[in-house]
């Protein structure tokens, strides 16, 4: 029924570096692009936005949509 022993200054500090590998892959993935990805996300978005704003229906502007 003898456990390992464990120091848990070292211990703490594996955790520690592990919980800091884990913000850095994300900072990574989030921050980490080239500046053709980020121009190619921008305009992919611009283009998407664009599509969508072709498809609204204009009002008059003395007619209201409260109108029942």
């Amino acid at each position: 029924m003898t456990g390992d022993v464990v120091n848990l200054r070292q211990f703490r500090k594996q955790k520690a570096r592990t919980e800091k590998d884990k913000i850095a892959e994300q900072n990574r993935i989030s921050f980490g692009r080239t500046k053709a990805e980020k121009k190619l996300t921008r305009s992919l978005n611009d283009r998407a936005e664009k599509f969508h704003e072709q498809g609204r229906r204009e009002t008059a502007p003395d007619q209201t949509d409260d109108q029942t």
